[in-house]
């Protein structure tokens, strides 16, 4: 097996460890005395509702949003398509009929909430006092700011009728239990879709700092909606008291199963962890570093090896106009600091199929990446110094285009090094 058959390999083993038709069926609730009501939104709840829709043989309702090209046939459960990463109005319309579906319900009555990432703009329900082109336009802002998952969904949990709880407070007194695929660092609940189901612990005062940290020039009647608007439900509030929050594919599992393939093979796998922050072109050059470290001093394996880790990065953009996503500019970075060094092979790619907002999950490098890249007339340099990295990449023909894959479990990046030749 080539390295960049190997490297596909694993990665294919990492999205296949997440995907709905298997971890959905084994965490079905019973069946309730009255109504089952279900509803969701993320990158994967398209998927998660054709999977629950085949294993539940009882009456269902509801409705379900995912972005566009994610959605798979349903006969019972509705799954509406919607923008990501910037919300448009079809996702605001889709975040008014999850709301009202779960309203009105009793004590008999169950409501599955088929949570994933990217839920948070797909769930485009703007608090009182804040239009969609506000949101939109916040969102864009937090894009481009480099601020983490975490901080960007603190932001929007304050600035929405529905997230941070308060599909929770809206549901009760029915049963809820939100079946989740992680796609953020720890596999923290209140932030995965920024937590419609979930007790917010965050304050409108750390929104208005993360804006302030960033220095994202809102609206004057979204900092006014920031600074009076009531607090999400807390940890303690009694419209928790019967939901249940239960994690069912994790990014650390799809690590897991990469390394598996990988073991298959002959090859050392080294788990870096699952939570790895950061600028995405900081993050390259500390990979590339390790690699380096493996292959001259074979510190922290011998090869032949591979590094994985998985997590969300981040980019700053500084020259707006360029193409790419955290995987493309983690891998461009890291390609430049390498420098051709031999026997060291890299793929880095979003486990839903799409890096940041284009065509493509990410890209390989090789060897020889920089050099093809000079006989193209292709400057590596220029391109990173233009947030242009999926222009290089595509330019020498090594990006990674999967499609949908129906699923989202984070980033998931694999070092491969090689014995010397």
């Amino acid at each position: 097996m080539s390295p960049d058959e190997l490297l596909k390999a694993m990665f294919q083993a990492g999205v296949d460890a997440a995907l709905p038709s298997l971890c959905v069926p084994p965490h079905l609730p019973d069946r309730p005395a009255g109504r089952t009501v279900i509803i969701g939104a993320g990158k994967a709840s398209g998927a998660m509702a054709k999977a629950l829709e085949d294993s539940w043989s009882g009456a269902l309702d509801g409705v379900v949003v995912t972005r566009y090209g994610y959605r798979l046939p349903t006969e019972r459960l509705e799954v509406v398509e919607a923008a990501h990463p910037v919300p448009d109005a079809a996702g605001r319309e889709a975040a008014q009929r999850v709301f009202k579906a779960v309203q009105g319900l009793t004590e008999d009555d169950l409501v599955v909430a088929l949570i994933s990432g990217g839920g948070s703009a797909l769930l485009a329900a703007p608090a009182a006092g804040i239009s969609l082109e506000d949101k939109q336009a916040v969102n864009k802002a937090l894009l481009a700011s480099g601020a983490t998952i975490s901080e960007m969904n603190t932001v929007r949990k304050h600035l929405s009728a529905i997230k941070g709880g308060r599909l929770a407070q809206a549901a009760y007194p029915a049963k809820v239990v939100a079946l989740m695929i992680s796609d953020v660092p720890g596999d923290d609940a209140s932030i995965i879709a920024s937590g419609p189901t979930v007790p917010d612990p965050s304050t409108n005062a750390d929104a208005i700092a993360i804006v302030e940290k960033y220095r994202i020039d809102l609206p004057a009647n979204v900092r006014r909606v920031l600074e009076t608007i009531d607090e999400t439900p807390k940890p303690g509030d009694k419209c928790f008291d019967r939901v249940e929050n239960v994690m069912i594919a994790t990014p650390q599992a799809s690590l897991e199963a990469a390394a598996a393939v990988a073991r298959k093979a002959g090859i050392t796998p080294v788990i870096l962890g699952d939570s790895i922050e950061g600028e995405s072109r900081d993050v390259g050059l500390v990979h590339a570093g390790i690699a380096r470290q493996c292959a001259l001093r074979g510190q922290p394996a011998e090869p032949p090896c591979v590094l994985i880790s998985g997590g969300e990065t981040t980019v700053t953009i500084k020259s707006p106009g360029g193409k790419g996503g955290p995987n493309t500019d983690f891998l461009l970075s890291m390609a430049i600091a390498l420098d051709g060094a031999p026997n060291i092979y890299a793929l880095a790619g979003d486990t839903d199929g799409v890096d940041g907002s284009e065509d493509n999950a990410g890209a390989l490098i090789y060897p020889d990446t920089l050099k093809r890249g000079e006989a193209a007339g292709i400057s590596a340099k220029a391109h990173q110094a233009k947030n242009d990295p999926y222009t290089f990449f595509q330019g020498i023909g090594d990006l990674l285009e999967t499609g949908p894959t129906m699923t989202n479990v984070n980033d998931l990046r694999l070092v491969l090094i090689t014995r010397k030749d």
